[in-house]
């Protein structure tokens, strides 16, 4: 058995170290927030590490494609819907699918089987080349990917693309929420509105039937009287509403009526 000499750098491994830490770190972090925004966060700092990592390796592409699909496109969108719908801590609770928890339970113990197995396999191999190697023999590390994607791996990577499809649908299903009442119609809308206090229709707009269509002007009732509510709220609280001079309002009518000379 030969002796392999292999030539440490200490910039790699200070940049293994601190990525692989803020990687298991933000792992960790997703798995134990009570918030699904602050998990994504989390997950999208583990994937940031992660692509770093990646070009550590010699692997640019695959550090780029991190960046920009996943951590870039995927968690944001994910970020933006969470932000958009909004999920409560209690929905949670409730499994809208029956038997999700013990599917789950057994797929995540599968998936912890095969990462085993194949972090495994990668250590008890003694014919790895490196990835400078394996670039060089297909021109890049594109090109490298590209040729094992359609030809070694394809149906691997079509099983892939089909499992991403499901899993969205999945979320999708996950995510709807059950109605436990009938949705309300427009006639009982109409109906709860009248049945409220206040004003049920639209307040007309400040300086309505006025010599000043400034919002600290109220809006006039067709018997002369003013309508503070027409006033907004902030200007009423600071008592800065307009007063009603009556006397141009009279000449005002009178005018339209043809009375003033």
């Amino acid at each position: 058995m030969t002796d392999v000499a292999i030539d440490v750098n200490t910039g790699e491994v200070v940049v293994f170290w601190v990525c692989a830490i803020l990687a298991v770190a933000g792992a960790l972090g997703m798995v134990l927030s009570r918030k699904a925004v602050h998990s994504a966060l989390w997950i999208a700092l583990t994937m940031i590490n992660l692509a770093v990592l990646y070009v550590a390796n010699s692997a640019p592409f695959l550090g780029m494609v991190q960046i920009i699909v996943y951590t870039g496109a995927v968690m944001m969108l994910f970020l933006f819907v969470l932000m958009v719908v909004g999920v409560d801590s209690s929905d949670s609770l409730i499994e809208t699918i029956k038997g999700q928890r013990a599917a789950a339970l057994v797929l995540g113990i599968g998936l912890a089987a095969l990462l085993v197995w194949g972090i495994g396999n990668g250590l008890a191999e003694t014919s790895a080349i490196g990835l400078d190697e394996a670039n060089a023999q297909d021109g890049g590390n594109v090109q490298g990917i590209a040729n094992l994607i359609f030809t070694k791996y394809l149906l691997a990577f079509e099983l892939t693309s089909a499992l991403l499809i499901t899993a969205a649908m999945g979320a999708m299903v996950l995510a709807h929420r059950e109605r436990w009442t009938e949705r309300p119609s427009q006639r009982i809308r109409s109906i709860a509105r009248f049945q409220r206090d206040g004003h049920p229709g639209n307040l007309p707009n400040p300086g309505v039937y006025a010599r000043h269509n400034a919002v600290d002007t109220p809006a006039l009732l067709p018997d002369g009287s003013t309508l503070d509510l027409s006033v907004p709220a902030p200007v009423r609280s600071r008592a800065d509403a307009r007063p009603i001079d009556h006397a141009d309002v009279d000449e005002v009518r009178e005018i339209t009526e043809g009375k003033s000379e």
